[in-house]
């Protein structure tokens, strides 16, 4: 008889990993699914290897509500080099250009700044993981080719200009999903006549988390030497990504014909978008108002 297969243990819960620099979101989370001896878990987003800070990793059930954190706004600082365009627009990449910068002063950079709040356009990076006819874009830049991408609209909610020591300067950014904040540098390079790439980038915020409970791969380490439960104290609720959106309470009845896949009417329920749902129980899952004001179910837990 064949020894049977150790699947790992069932942890569910949210952690907020400080990703270290230097590796890949996917390493990340496999060196943190070893230290949890986890037998399901999943990143909400991927880091470049050049990019620390916040990477949500969700265990068990909680993979079930990763799509939302990919969806949600993000929060990054960055370090920005003007003067230099790079082929991966950060500092791993071969340098592409290189032009003067002596025109460039601290007044220009904040104008320039202002063409860049709100909602833009951006042209995706080559070397980045969206698909072209089913090849990763990132896969045909190494292979030294280059295709046409469609702008894409991103919004940039907040634009913070931070220590300037030029050519370098500091960002604070709040944007919508989707958002290559590589892209930004250079965008913002190029609009003072001089390129420019990313040097230092580091996520200070997913959706409704912080960088101030984030946890580093160091900590785990020593704190897995403790048993199961010391790792498991840090674990946030699968429903605090979510803390965002308001809540519905359903009856009995109500909870009865929504875990039958069905809408309902919901007294004094918001007028559209998403919202958590929850029974007499506690947490239920993801719903989404429908436009004659039901709540359908969307994520059921």
């Amino acid at each position: 008889m064949g020894r049977r297969r150790f699947r790992g243990r069932n942890v569910n819960g949210i952690l907020l990993l400080d990703k270290p620099l230097g590796i890949t979101s996917n390493h990340a989370l496999q060196k943190v699914k070893r230290l949890y001896r986890a037998a399901k878990a999943g990143h909400t987003g991927s880091l470049d290897p050049l990019a620390d800070g916040l990477l949500p990793i969700c265990f068990g059930s909680a993979t079930k509500v990763s799509a939302f954190l990919l969806d949600a706004d993000k929060r990054y600082w960055t370090r920005v080099r003007l003067g230099v365009t790079t082929a991966t627009q950060d500092a791993e990449g071969e340098v592409t250009d290189e032009r003067p910068t002596d025109h460039v002063t601290e007044a220009a950079l904040q104008e320039v700044l202002g063409r860049f709040r709100g909602e833009i356009q951006q042209i995706p990076p080559m070397y980045s993981a969206i698909k072209h006819k089913g090849e990763r874009l990132y896969q045909l830049a190494r292979e030294g080719k280059e295709v046409e991408r469609e702008p894409r609209k991103v919004t940039i909610h907040e634009l913070k200009l931070g220590a300037v020591n030029l050519p370098e300067f500091e960002l604070e950014i709040h944007c919508s999903k989707g958002t290559y904040v590589r892209t930004l540098a250079e965008d913002i390079g190029n609009a003072l006549d001089c390129g420019g790439h990313v040097t230092a980038l580091r996520r200070t915020g997913v959706g409704p988390y912080s960088s101030d409970d984030m946890v580093t791969m160091e900590q785990l380490e020593a704190l897995e030497k403790e048993g199961a439960e010391a790792v498991d104290a840090l674990l946030l609720p699968l429903e605090s990504g979510l803390m965002h959106w308001p809540q519905v309470q359903l009856n009995a009845d109500s909870a009865f014909y929504l875990k039958q896949g069905q809408a309902v009417l919901v007294p004094n329920a918001p007028t559209d978008g998403y919202v958590r749902i929850h029974d007499l129980d506690g947490f239920l899952g993801v719903g989404e108002i429908l436009d004659d004001g039901r709540v359908a179910p969307r994520r059921l837990l």
